[in-house]
Formats: structure tokens, C-alpha cells, sequence
């Protein structure tokens, strides 16, 4: 195979490639699942549907999101923005009621939020890469979607940092992780978190889910958070 195939290949301009084919790539490159998978959906584009109008959040999943008070929790789209999301996500993370609605997305927040960068402190990379890599992952999943095509087009435009990690070519979907945050009010947080798919909302990506060792420093702090926060939920945006 030739470096110009190559290419071609990974731009999703060649034709008729082998599943055969690309497999010894994927072999030979020793990429991991989700990277094998981005691979198979850049030479085999999926068939787009038709863009369907968003649906307003289901009213059980608000409720589920606000029962759960000891721990940050929230809702995203397949742009990273937040549909929906309980008390403690602005607490910890970002005061989403103050964001404007076309920048609250993980992704304006983890690469043009100076504050929310000094919360990440060290860990700020790790968290830009695994976002990156995602953008990346869903850009395979959707080539053609236009919204997703002008979030990755507006923040190569306004973040250096994001261009230079984009042109690395990461590749990864977001399943679980733990995030870490350096907490103004009660120090440091180390929350280990899951991501749940939500099969019957099709415009909704998934429900992200936190929880503290039990027992430990983090435990304790998110409880201090949850008795003397003011912060609002996504529903108090609705509440007359």
C-alpha cells in the first residue's frame, strides 16, 4: 500500500478498500478497539440520517438527576454540550446556569475556561486529550454532521492547544475515567466516574455518573458541597 493510499485512507476518500485490508492496518499499527473501529468507519463512511429536531429532556431524567445529591451528575449530547445536569456539577466542575447556552459544552469549557483550567491544574491535558480524542471518535461515527464539523472548526480557530491536539490524531470513545479537581472551597477531588448510554434519546449522548471512594477525603467534601451549595440545576433554568 502506498503512503498516498495511505492518506486517502485516512481522510475517507478511498474507495472499495478490503475489511481484509484493514485489518492488517489495524494490525500493523497495533491500534486499539476504538481506533480499529474509527478506521473501518473512515473507509466505510455510515449512511447519515436526517437531522431530526431536538426533543426536550424526558422529565424522568431530570428527576434522576436531582435525586442524586452526594454526587456531580449530568447529561451530554454528542457535541459534549450539556443537556441537563444536578446541583453539584456547578458546584464542582463549571456554574453551567452562568455559561451561555452555545458554549456550554465540555469542550468550550475544558480548552476557553481559564478558571475551570486552574480547577484541572495538572490534570488538564489528560482531560483535553481524552476530549479531543472523543471529538475525534464521533467525527467517525457522523463525518458529515455540520454541527459537530463547526464545534471542531470554531475551536481549532480560537485554541492553539486544541489545533495541536487534533492534528495528533486521537482516537478514543469516553466509557469511564475519574476526574480530579483542585476544589476552591474544600480542596482536592478525586471522583472516579462512569458514562451510561441512554438508548431511547436518540439526540442524547449519554448519562455521566460520579461517585467518591467510600470513606474517603473526596466522600466527605462532596457531602460539605452538597449541605452549603447555592448553585442551581439544570431545572431551576426552567422554574417560573
Amino acid at each position: 500500500m502506498s503512503v498516498a493510499y495511505y492518506v486517502r485512507l485516512e481522510q475517507g476518500n478511498a474507495d472499495n478498500v478490503s475489511d481484509g485490508i484493514l485489518d492488517s492496518i489495524s494490525r500493523v499499527l497495533k491500534l486499539d478497539h476504538d481506533e480499529h473501529a474509527h478506521l473501518h468507519r473512515l473507509a466505510h463512511p455510515p449512511r447519515r440520517e436526517p437531522v431530526q429536531p431536538p426533543a426536550r429532556l424526558r422529565a424522568p431524567l431530570q428527576h434522576l438527576l436531582d435525586s442524586v445529591t452526594f454526587a456531580p451528575a449530568y447529561i451530554v449530547g454528542h457535541y459534549t454540550n450539556v443537556v441537563a445536569w444536578n446541583r453539584l456539577t456547578s458546584a464542582i466542575f463549571v456554574d453551567l446556569a452562568e455559561v451561555e447556552p452555545e458554549e456550554r459544552t465540555w469542550t468550550h469549557q475544558i480548552h476557553l475556561n481559564a478558571d475551570y483550567r486552574e480547577r484541572l491544574g495538572d490534570n488538564w491535558e489528560t482531560v483535553a486529550r481524552r476530549n479531543v480524542a472523543y471529538l475525534r471518535f464521533r467525527s467517525g461515527e457522523d463525518p458529515g454532521d455540520p454541527r459537530l464539523t463547526s464545534l471542531i472548526s470554531t475551536m481549532r480557530e480560537r485554541s492553539d492547544e486544541f489545533r495541536e491536539l487534533w492534528s495528533e490524531h486521537l482516537v478514543n470513545d469516553v466509557t469511564s475515567g475519574e476526574a480530579r479537581i483542585h476544589h476552591p472551597e474544600v480542596g482536592q477531588l478525586v471522583l472516579p466516574f462512569e458514562a451510561l448510554h441512554l438508548p431511547r434519546d436518540a439526540e442524547l449522548s449519554r448519562l455521566m455518573m460520579y461517585a467518591a471512594e467510600p470513606g474517603s477525603p473526596s466522600e466527605r467534601a462532596l457531602r460539605t458541597l452538597a449541605e452549603t451549595s447555592t448553585h442551581r440545576s439544570s431545572a431551576d433554568l426552567h422554574t417560573p
